[in-house]
């Protein structure tokens, strides 16, 4: 590890220093990085994505990052409790998601049931904005599946100079939830500083029927972000952050969370115009650290056993990329960029009770984790876009480099595989697409995209832990293949312009993937349960490759501006999945979705219902501890307005019927008093205010 280390710092510092007389000093433009993927020039964007950028419209503050997908159409959240929610789009989850802040920073969660995923470890309000392609349709930003998350922080470049700050507040009655973020801003031609501090705390809420759902929190985060201009041409940031997590408590998990902390630096540095043909360089270098721990010290168990589980992840990465420019039309990126991951942890089980009898003196017993795991990947990529009138081509090559190795092997698990399980792979990815513009306003957009993911580590290394929705334990399997994804997918998108006050805006999408070697886990009846063998299921499940399996969906959306200031508007999202080795669907396949919106949207006040429609989701997958879920229907009305300058407030009612529901992808209870193996429900009846102060 300490030498890949050393490697990647190494490479990310070449280039990183030119002098003046290599930069075109004709050019006025600020130097701006490269945070964003969508930039909005049709010729460089990457086919299929998406922007979504209205936050502050919502009447609320978000619990977390990941309540930010909840209005994107096509994505779904899975739910473990009120806090770990992890967003999942066209069936792809978890490591399928290339999901990143600031075009290419990451944090691996630590714990091996996802407590704290990636969404956990970031202040909702400083997230600008969150861009989505669609499938893997660009090699530029690390090996991509099932498609890319791109959480923008927001930019010091949208600001006029000076001191700038916000503070705002929000509560919500069920839950009696708060939250509170201070930011200040501080802008000028050289320098600029932002800082700042959110806090939140979310007791138990209730659902539909009234019933208490085990899902407080509480959390404490800091950012602090520092750009200088080296000159016009280039531009040096700066930016660290750290996450406090404290008595985190996951209905659908057998632990709760005592701690979870977090650290994430990141170095970022670009240079433009060094020549007519070499247009720009750009460096990205980052760590991310997290400690977390978590116990049943506070559940039903805990008299028979207590168990303690530290564990920590370390990621490190970075990225170089040039940018070429040979004529008019030919845009050329050629780079290379490393994600480097190790984790580390034992569970500490004092067993109290032994087949139902106390025991005069407890037993104490450790079980490895993560085994010392390490994950690493090199990547080499290279993408071209060609402009020919009104289509643009576009295509990318991308060869990843990775090896993968346990030092600490538990003896089960190295009797079973052998003491070495190091492995080495190579896997070769690409796209192809092309954009035709039919008028002005109006694209129609072709790709097929080839995704490969390398096995995580809970798929390689995990040993007799329950990481998935039922009860199984899981053993993993060092030498699985790399999952393969051959998606292709044709859309439109366009505006038609009725007259001077109404406007009809449309998307459409449809796409089909086929899969190979997907990962997946089987019962095996030759291995017994290991910890509490009389408990059901008494076998375990092992990770293992899918020969035959495929996924196809559609998404449409529609929106009517009529009377210039008022909208009517509908999104709908549709994916099916496929195991054809086992007879099912996929796990994970979220149901058909569809959204009415009606609002206004003027410059002082806005306001909008909406009308949710989730329907009832029968294509399952037994293997995996799924049962069918009713459909269910919601209602939430949101307005807010600026009364004075600078000044914002907001409410809501959110699920106005107070229905009683739960997602197809929620988790379901574990390790509670008189409730197992019933699905998580959602927030019943919600009542919502916000107030935020610009100056």
């Amino acid at each position: 590890m300490k030498l890949h280390i050393t490697m990647l710092l190494c490479v990310l510092c070449v280039n990183l220093s030119f002098s003046q007389a290599q930069i075109d000093s004709t050019t006025t433009t600020r130097t701006q990085l490269p945070e964003v993927i969508v930039t909005g020039h049709s010729n460089i964007d990457p086919i299929h994505s998406a922007v979504k950028n209205d936050y502050q419209k919502k009447g609320i503050q978000p619990k977390n990052v990941a309540d930010l997908f909840s209005e994107i159409n096509g994505f779904s959240t899975i739910k473990r409790g009120n806090y770990a929610i992890d967003p999942i789009f066209r069936a792809s989850a978890y490591e399928q998601l290339n999901v990143m802040y600031d075009g290419g920073v990451k944090a691996v969660h630590a714990c091996p049931n996802r407590m704290d995923p990636i969404t956990t470890h970031v202040i909702p309000e400083e997230i600008e904005k969150i861009e989505v392609v669609k499938g893997p349709y660009t090699v530029r930003y690390g090996a991509t599946f099932g498609g890319i998350v791109n959480m923008v922080t927001k930019s010091h470049h949208m600001l006029d100079h000076g001191f700038h700050g916000k503070v705002s507040a929000g509560y919500e009655t069920n839950g009696n939830a708060l939250v509170s973020n201070l930011q200040l801003q501080h802008v000028s031609n050289k320098f600029n500083a932002t800082a700042n501090i959110g806090y939140r705390n979310f007791d138990d809420y209730e659902d539909g029927n009234n019933f208490s759902v085990p899902s407080a929190f509480k959390s404490t985060d800091y950012g602090i972000k520092l750009g200088y201009a080296l000159s016009e041409n280039q531009y040096l940031q700066a930016h660290w952050r750290q996450s406090f997590g404290r008595d985190t408590k996951h209905a659908g998990l057998p632990m709760d969370t005592d701690f979870d902390n977090s650290s994430i630096a990141s170095l970022d540095y670009t240079v433009e115009n060094l020549s007519n043909t070499l247009k720009g360089i750009t460096a990205k270098a980052y760590y991310s650290f997290v400690d977390h721990l978590m116990t049943n010290e506070n559940r039903p168990n805990f008299n028979m056993v207590f168990a303690s589980s530290p564990v920590e992840s370390t990621t490190i990465g970075g990225k170089i990329e040039t940018h070429w420019l040979f004529n008019e039309r030919l845009i050329f990126y050629l780079g290379t960029d490393a994600l480097l991951i190790g984790r580390e942890g034992n569970r500490t089980r004092t067993v109290k009770m032994m087949n139902g009898t106390m025991l005069p003196m407890p037993m104490v017993f450790t079980d490895k984790i993560w085994q010392d795991a390490t994950l690493n990947d090199v990547g080499l990529f290279s993408e071209a876009t060609y402009s020919m009138n009104k289509t643009t081509f576009k295509a990318g090559l991308r060869v990843d480099f990775v090896n993968a190795n346990a030092e600490d092997l538990e003896d089960d698990f190295a009797a079973r595989y052998g003491n070495d399980v190091k492995q080495n792979e190579t896997n070769v990815s690409g796209t192809v697409s092309v954009k035709q513009k039919l008028d002005s306003k109006t694209f129609l957009e072709a790709a097929y995209g080839r995704g490969v993911r390398t096995a995580n580590m809970a798929e390689r290394y995990i040993n007799h832990f329950t990481v998935g929705q039922d009860n199984y334990e899981y053993i993993g399997n060092p030498f699985l293949k790399a999952e393969i994804n051959d998606q292709f997918e044709i859309g439109i998108t366009g505006v038609t312009k009725i007259n001077s006050l109404n406007n009809f805006n449309y998307q459409f999408s449809v796409f089909y993937s086929v899969y190979d070697n997907y990962i997946s886990a089987v019962v095996d009846p030759s291995i017994p349960r290991k910890f509490m063998p009389t408990q059901e299921p008494q076998y375990t499940k092992v990770f293992t490759n899918i020969d035959d399996a495929y996924k196809s969906g559609f998404e449409f959306m529609f929106k009517f501006d009529f009377l210039k200031d008022y909208y009517f508007k509908n999104q709908s999202a549709y994916v099916r999945t496929k195991n054809k080795d086992f007879g099912e669907s996929l796990p994970l396949n979220p149901p058909f979705t569809t959204t009415f919106s009606i609002g206004v949207d003027k410059p002082f006040y806005w306001a909008k219902a909406q009308y949710n429609i989730t329907s009832k989701q029968s294509h399952i997958a037994p293997s995996f501890g799924e049962t069918e879920t009713a459909g269910y229907e919601t209602f939430d009305v949101k307005m807010g307005a600026t009364p004075f300058k600078n000044i914002t407030i907001g409410i809501a009612c959110l699920n106005i019927f107070d229905t009683s529901y739960n997602s197809h992808l929620n988790f379901s209870y574990q390790n509670q008093a008189s409730m197992n193996g019933s699905p998580i429900t959602e927030t019943g009846r919600n009542f919502t205010a916000f107030l935020q102060y610009k100056f």
